[in-house]
């Protein structure tokens, strides 16, 4: 196949290997390189909202991802001062009848199983395991990448899939560093036998407290429960896997309800994570350049949209590439184009939910009031614009 149709991905994320599979089914090869020795996923659970879950079932994961998806049968958000119920929403069956496509949850190690495992019946695909890209440099007739070692690659198409610090987001232009929001995120994983009787089930559970809040939701059919706990942070902490204090985050939330607070004591490990974002960028807009998910567009997890971008991403670059084979270049800015405005709305809606979650006093209060007027279907209804979206 001709260099025109061959795409470079860096990054073997959830991302960079829906690309490569959307690419295959429009006729393109394409190679992924991937940092690290083997594919592996950091973090727990991750929501596949209806936008997302009927790109994976168009790709034809349906039937890998069943054993490993959860469809909650609602949501709950409670206050976590009192314990006191919010609203509640239905969703299993009603959700994915209502937009066409079910809400799931999933451990993010799952999800990349079930699509590396295509990947690789797929011929025309090509995993490099162990190869960083470390500099990109635009040239004539394509790109000059240099990995981590030193060897260096010259091809015609590239798309940098490489997350929120990503090296091609740097090498086409852009060297800032990730925005720090003074949040962290503790997570962790349990087995369902060790969860509170009272928080057990299938639903999904959003807890609201000052300068806090907690989500949990169940993985694995049922068997492990996914615990995030976000809050306030001056500092901070390095990588994706740091030990989060469960100390510190008995204390933070020694004023909460007594459901939540036996979750958190249940834990025995927690890994926690610094909350950053950068504003929506895809490349300098020259050549059969671009980016996807995190790296154009990382945002805060308030919407839980963020690996679902990255999915639409996919499915909308690959869709422009089919359109227009023989001009990747006018490919990528049709992709951009129609991505930007999206993206930048979903992101800025993650900005505005973070601040109302966390908010106290009197605003808080006032926030609690506006949801229990909404109830659990005029929250959903807010956000139709977001699990309608037919990428």
């Amino acid at each position: 196949m001709p260099a025109a149709r061959h795409v470079t991905i860096a990054g073997a994320g959830i991302g960079g290997l829906t690309l490569a599979l959307c690419l295959a089914r429009a006729g393109f090869t394409s190679t992924v390189l991937e940092r690290s020795p083997a594919l592996e996923e950091v973090g727990a659970g991750i929501q596949l909202s209806p936008n997302a879950s009927r790109i994976l079932i168009a790709l034809g994961l349906a039937e890998a991802l069943a054993p490993a998806v959860v469809a909650p049968a609602g949501m709950d958000v409670r206050s976590a001062s009192s314990g006191a119920l919010l609203a509640a929403a239905t969703l299993g069956e009603t959700a994915a009848q209502r937009w066409g496509s079910p809400w799931w949850v999933i451990h993010r190690a799952d999800l990349l199983a079930a699509l590396a495992a295509a990947a690789a019946r797929e011929p025309a695909i090509t995993i490099e395991t162990g190869s960083a890209v470390a500099t990109v440099m635009a040239v004539a007739d394509g790109f000059d990448l240099t990995l981590e070692g030193g060897e260096r690659r010259h091809i015609a198409v590239l798309v940098g899939a490489d997350g929120i610090r990503s090296a091609v987001r740097r090498g086409l232009g852009d060297p800032a560093a990730p925005i720090f929001r003074h949040r962290s995120a503790f997570r962790a994983t349990l087995p369902m036998a060790a969860v509170p009787a009272v928080l057990r089930g299938d639903r999904l559970g959003l807890w609201l407290g000052p300068d806090a809040h907690l989500v949990h939701y169940p993985l694995r059919g049922g068997s492990l429960f996914n615990v995030v706990a976000i809050i306030g942070d001056p500092a901070p902490v390095a990588g994706w896997r740091a030990p989060g204090e469960a100390s510190v985050l008995a204390q933070r939330l020694s004023g909460w309800d007594a459901a939540p607070r036996q979750l958190i004591a249940a834990v025995d490990e927690w890994q926690r994570w610094s909350l950053a974002d950068r504003p929506v960028w895809f490349g300098p807009g020259q050549g059969a350049a671009t980016l996807i998910g995190d790296a154009a567009h990382a945002m805060l997890p308030f919407v839980a949209q963020g690996g679902a971008m990255a999915v639409e991403d996919a499915a909308v670059l690959a869709a422009c590439c089919a359109a227009g084979p023989h001009d990747l270049a006018g490919a990528f800015r049709a992709y951009e184009g129609a991505r930007r405005g999206r993206v930048a709305r979903i992101q800025s809606l993650a900005g505005r939910n973070g601040a109302i979650y966390h908010l106290r006093g009197p605003a808080a209060f006032a926030r609690d009031t506006a949801i229990r007027l909404l109830g659990g279907r005029g929250l959903l209804a807010q956000q139709d614009w977001i699990y309608a979206h037919r990428a």
